[in-house]
Parts: structure tokens; sequence; C-alpha cells
């Protein structure tokens, strides 16, 4: 979870001829699939895609990601650069100590697939992943959900070559701890 916190700013309103004041508001945000599934709701698009989103769709996703009850909704419109950045910070982050060992030398296939809050939620229920880490951040579940596709995957069965190549190496190893030739 992060929490936020829009600075009042000082606002002329016309009418009454005068300065004005909004109050500073702390907002407690999460990024998850809960967030995601609201802002798809809305939209009718996938959140998660190469196509950048409007400054509208972008605060409305920090509506979506907002846990903090009765946010003065004009609040919203007063984000400063530095929240954004934060935010954004926030989204970015893998949420977790796990790493995975990519090969730079194997390219990966395109995926077409779009990915959406319902293809998620599949994932989820096809792995056994409980309703509850529908509300971890979204980067920690995709995370788990490719560790419980790996663990599930069978185990990737040696080339020929392979075999020999290990088999020699024992072998070999055997002959020199029993100082043998063969």
């Amino acid at each position: 979870m992060l929490q936020i916190t829009i600075p009042e700013v000082e606002l002329w309103d016309e009418s009454k001829k005068e300065f004005a004041r909004t109050k500073s508001q702390t907002l407690s945000l999460e990024h998850s699939l809960v967030s995601i599934s609201k802002w798809e709701a809305k939209w009718h698009k996938p959140f998660i895609s190469k196509e950048s989103k409007t400054n509208e769709e972008t605060i409305d996703y920090i509506r979506c990601m907002t846990i903090t009850q009765n946010v003065d909704q004009d609040a919203y419109n007063y984000l400063t650069q530095e929240n954004l950045k934060e935010i954004n910070k926030y989204i970015d982050d893998p949420m977790t100590a796990t790493w995975f060992n990519e090969r730079k030398d194997v390219p990966k296939p395109p995926n077409r697939e779009q990915i959406t809050s319902e293809l998620i939620y599949y994932w989820m229920i096809a792995l056994e992943i409980p309703i509850d880490c529908q509300r971890w951040h979204l980067n920690r579940l995709f995370t788990l959900i490719r560790i419980c596709n790996l663990k599930n995957k069978p185990a990737k069965k040696q080339s020929k070559r392979e075999t020999l190549s290990n088999n020699a190496a024992l072998n070999a190893a055997r002959r020199r701890q029993l100082g043998t030739s063969g």
C-alpha cells in the first residue's frame, strides 16, 4: 500500500472574487487486480497494454486504486508531479525478492493475448491461488502466477547430447576419485 499526500492549493474563486484554499488530503492506494477490474469496468478496455493512457484515464486509475474512504473527488485534480512520480514508482516496484534467471540469447515468442482482469482471475483459479491475493500488489501476484506455472511444468527432458555429456563427466569424476583408468 502507498500513502501519498495531496497538498493544499490556493485557488482563485471567480464568483466570490477571492482566494480559496483546498485542504490537503492523504490517500491510501493499492495497485491490485481489484483496482484494474474497477478501471476496466469503466473504460471497457484492457489496462495492461502498450497503448498509453490519457491523463483522464490515469487520474481515474488513481481513483480506482484509492482505498481511503470519503475522498473529495476534486483532490485528484491537484495531484502534484511528485505525487505522480511516487505513484508510478510504486506501480513499477516488483514488491518481491524473487527473481528469474532470464537467458538473453533465447528469443521469447511474442504474446499476442490481451491480458484483462478476467484472464488474470482465470489464471488464479486454474492455479488454485486464493482469491484473497486479488488485493496483492499486481507485480507480486504476477510473480506468484509465474512461479506456479514454472513449478507445475513437467521436468524438461535432457537431449541425448546433454545426457552423454553428463554421464561422461560423472564417469571421469569417479575414475579420478577411485584412481582407476576405466
